[in-house]
């Protein structure tokens, strides 16, 4: 898989970087140094929470797939567990103050070039806090399974049909 955005100078030296064999792939590698560019993946943290049979959404106010809807998630920092990602996502788009309750799945695949490759779906519920949309979302609701606006991504398709294998 080529690198989502080439990297085309040393980080330890700064000398232009060829693309060599190295680990069983090409990579990018200092021909000066030694230093080897490996393409880490970015990692997303995404809480399915259902509340009296709906799930909780949020409209995405950010491209891509602007206006529609997804499950409250975000990217992981370096120094972060993915859980409290997941737990400060969901209270930045959503206003509510959740625990996570369970592991769903993990989920490859990108689907966006500046996107997450690795999804971690959580389960969770709310413990507190005010519905309100915030800082990517414009709008932030429950919905019923069977009646779901339109979804952004498969990760929360993927959610949803956990939420119609349980019933």
């Amino acid at each position: 898989m080529a690198d989502p955005e080439p990297i085309n100078f040393c980080q330890i030296c700064g000398t232009r970087l060829e693309r060599r064999e190295a680990f069983e792939r090409l990579r990018p590698v200092c021909p000066s140094c030694g230093w080897i560019h490996f393409s880490d993946p970015k990692v997303a943290a995404a809480v399915l929470v259902e509340q009296d049979g709906q799930v909780l959404l949020v409209r995405r106010v950010n491209v891509p797939q602007q206006g529609k809807w997804t499950l409250p998630a975000g990217f992981v920092e370096a120094d972060e567990d993915p859980q409290q990602a997941a737990v400060r996502e969901c209270l930045e788009e959503t206003g509510l103050h959740v625990r996570i309750t369970g592991l769903l799945d993990v989920l490859f695949g990108l689907e966006h070039p500046r996107g997450a490759s690795i999804v971690i779906l959580y389960r969770g519920e709310v413990l507190g806090g005010s519905l309100s949309p915030r800082d990517d979302a414009d709008a932030v609701g429950f919905f019923k399974p069977d009646g779901l606006p339109p979804l952004a991504f498969e990760a929360t398709r993927k959610a949803v049909r956990y939420l119609h294998a349980k019933s």
